[in-house]
């Protein structure tokens, strides 16, 4: 597999409108390509380092890569997935929330150099539209196509109001590429609805061919996404012990995507290896990762903290998690495996008690103040 092949594969949902279109493209020439992402809170988290790692590897190849902060759409609110209208931001809260991601994004991409990846505010072209400029763009995007939306037809059929500026999220997320004439989107694969809008909108403006490439989302075998809104949140500004710990709680189904999501290590005969010992891998990948961000010595200080502190089992320690995490979870990285199967034996053997009395549900919701006993030691307690 030559490395154009492999950025294009690797992590990747899929690539449109083909996948040998945008290999050629890059054999012969230095593309320009970008990933927006939208700034509704102060720290880049899991999901958008899942598109750093991407643009990353193409910064790498000596392609010419743009940061986008969506500080205009953000004012709007992505609608993807949500079934109620999320509430609006100032430009001042999009700023104040963007403030630190330049320095969270250099965590991976060179800002520098001979090959420095630019960062770009969407305000910069969309502030300046006129009404005459947004009805000629948005005529070429139907009322039907947006209207198809799955999270659209829930809210119709639960009577759930849509905004219009919802409607109109995506035609201005699309718009962003047209202004800045890019060959190449990417995003999650959440994403598609949006990033094929801009697809279109490129080609009726500008009648230029736009590629699309999605990463794959790094998601439990419910479909959850891991390390955001689903009680295991992990974001940038963390610090290299929090975020080894975190990824340590990491469903055992996820370490193998991880690995090719997360990090730049070889895949080739990791799954054997996961499957022999998955408590071994999982530490593995929680040191690349932390490697990767922080550098070698911050992933082995990491490792030693999480070893000392979880695995030898102090009896009391005060962890932080989000309110709502479930007991598994929260219990696994202090298993003797670290993994969410041996503390869902564990607490189906009434080994784990939350404030005194016994649980046996591996789904029961932890909440701030919950005092978690394991075996004959209390040895967490969440907090604030």
């Amino acid at each position: 597999m030559d490395k154009i092949d492999e950025v294009l594969t690797r992590g990747v949902a899929q690539v449109l409108p083909d996948k040998k279109g945008l290999h050629d493209l890059m054999a012969k020439q230095k593309i320009k390509l970008y990933q927006g992402f939208d700034p509704s809170m102060p720290s880049l988290h899991l999901g958008n380092f899942v598109g750093l790692v991407k643009l990353r590897q193409f910064q790498k190849l000596g392609h010419e890569v743009i940061f986008l902060v969506g500080d205009f759409t953000g004012m709007i609110g992505d609608p993807t997935d949500k079934l109620a209208t999320r509430p609006k931001l100032t430009r001042e809260q999009v700023l104040e929330n963007a403030k630190a991601w330049k320095a969270q994004a250099s965590m991976l991409l060179d800002f520098e150099g001979n090959n420095p990846a630019k960062i770009m505010f969407n305000s910069e072209w969309s502030d300046k539209l006129s009404a005459k400029d947004v009805v000629e763009i948005t005529s070429n995007v139907s009322y039907a196509q947006l209207i198809e939306r799955d999270m659209f037809q829930e809210r119709i059929k639960k009577g759930t109001d849509i905004r219009i500026s919802e409607l109109l999220y995506p035609i201005f997320q699309g718009y962003d590429c047209v202004a800045m004439d890019v060959d190449l989107e990417i995003g999650g694969n959440d994403q598609l609805f949006n990033m094929m809008v801009g697809r279109t909108l490129m080609k009726a403006i500008k009648g230029k061919e736009k590629s699309v490439l999605t990463t794959k989302l790094l998601v439990d075998k419910e479909g959850n996404k891991v390390g955001k809104t689903t009680g295991n949140a992990l974001f940038l500004d963390s610090t290299p012990e929090k975020f080894y710990a975190g990824v340590m709680s990491f469903p055992d189904e996820t370490i193998l995507l991880g690995f090719e999501l997360l990090t730049e290590c070889p895949l080739t005969g990791l799954e054997e290896k996961i499957k022999k010992s998955p408590m071994m891998e999982k530490k593995r990948l929680a040191f690349e990762i932390v490697k990767l961000l922080w550098g070698e010595g911050s992933a082995k200080s990491a490792e030693k903290d999480f070893e000392t502190t979880f695995q030898e089992k102090a009896p009391i320690f005060d962890i932080k998690v989000m309110s709502g995490k479930s007991l598994s979870e929260t219990v696994s990285p202090y298993t003797t495996l670290g993994s969410i199967s041996d503390a869902k034996r564990l607490i189906k053997q009434n080994a784990v008690d939350v404030n005194n009395k016994t649980v046996t549900d591996p789904k029961y919701k932890v909440c701030v103040g919950d005092e978690i006993k394991v075996g004959e030691r209390t040895f967490l307690k969440v907090s604030k």
